[in-house]
């Protein structure tokens, strides 16, 4: 049996699958389906220092290999979070992770010092990157420079593991991924999702409440690890990677391509136990190759 055993900054995961913010809820939703504890980390739906309502209804649409959502992240804010959602999820044996998001600097770094307090939650991702928020959100995540001033704040007030997901919505997205590291990002996710949008051509109006959403799914795939394949040979932190993961085999081939771990997200609406069948086939794949660790996949890419 191969070592899957993985290290994103001081955090050790069990196994290099994760669970993307907002497709898996607190983790206590999927407990009927598998023993949640076997992922390596759970990373929770956004949250966000105040209470969100989330954008008006319908907010969410099929499409062809995939889904656009425009949720808007809807929650009941940080002091919710840590009175009535942690006490239920500190049991779980996994890294349980905080996806933080705001409107401005200073909601980001309140409610990151939020979470830094609670013992139990060794890591943060930083959503700089969602495309379905009027304030914020993507903002940050769409220039170097205002990247580099969210994750500089939070990281002064934040001692853990700081995971940083980027945006798929630039023109290099490398560029953004450097200026994390720069201000002191343990980690870079990616990519959340690309900004799409449907038409109901018979009433001649959008789907979508906000015309526009955010586009997930297997449609997103090869996008998604062209991305992580040039910003893992551009920074030196782990990267994570996740965009359209529906197999075992497409989480082997964004490790070849560079990432240290990887995130499942859609699919596990299609699929409530992909993170344990991904997990076994990551671990499979390693036996059938010689594989003696997960972390010898990473970057084993023979592309040069």
């Amino acid at each position: 049996m191969a070592d899957l055993t993985t290290r994103i900054g001081e955090m050790t995961l069990k196994n290099p699958v994760m669970t993307a913010s907002g497709t898996f809820g607190y983790g206590t939703e999927y407990a009927d389906f598998m023993d949640v504890s076997r992922i390596g980390g759970i990373i929770v739906k956004g949250t966000t220092i105040e209470p969100r309502e989330g954008n008006p209804y319908p907010r969410m649409a099929e499409t062809p290999s995939g889904m656009l959502n425009a949720v808007g992240l809807q929650n009941k804010g940080a002091d919710y979070f840590v009175k009535e959602i942690y006490p239920s999820i500190r049991g779980i044996n996994t890294n349980m992770i905080v996806n933080v998001s705001g409107s401005s600097i200073e909601t980001y770094v309140a409610c990151a010092e939020k979470m830094a307090a609670l013992e139990y939650i060794p890591a943060i991702e930083l959503n700089i990157s969602c495309p379905n928020v009027k304030q914020g959100g993507m903002a940050f995540g769409v220039c170097a420079s205002s990247a580099a001033e969210v994750v500089r704040a939070v990281r002064k007030v934040y001692p853990k593991v700081l995971i940083v997901k980027l945006s798929p919505n630039v023109t290099d997205i490398t560029e953004i991924a450097r200026a994390a590291e720069a201000e002191g990002a343990d980690s870079v996710s990616l990519i959340n999702t690309l900004l799409g949008m449907a038409v109901d051509a018979e009433k001649r109006t959008p789907v979508l409440s906000t015309v526009t959403g955010g586009l997930s799914g297997p449609c997103v795939k090869p996008v998604a690890l062209r991305m992580v394949w040039q910003t893992a040979r551009a920074v030196d932190i782990p990267v994570i990677g996740l965009g359209g993961i529906a197999s075992w085999k497409d989480a082997v081939e964004f490790m070849l391509a560079g990432a240290t771990a990887i995130q499942i997200g859609t699919c596990n609406f299609v699929d409530p136990e992909i993170p344990v069948k991904v997990i076994d086939g990551i671990n499979d794949y390693c036996n059938r190759h010689g594989f003696k660790s997960a972390s010898e996949l990473v970057g084993a890419l023979r592309a040069d």
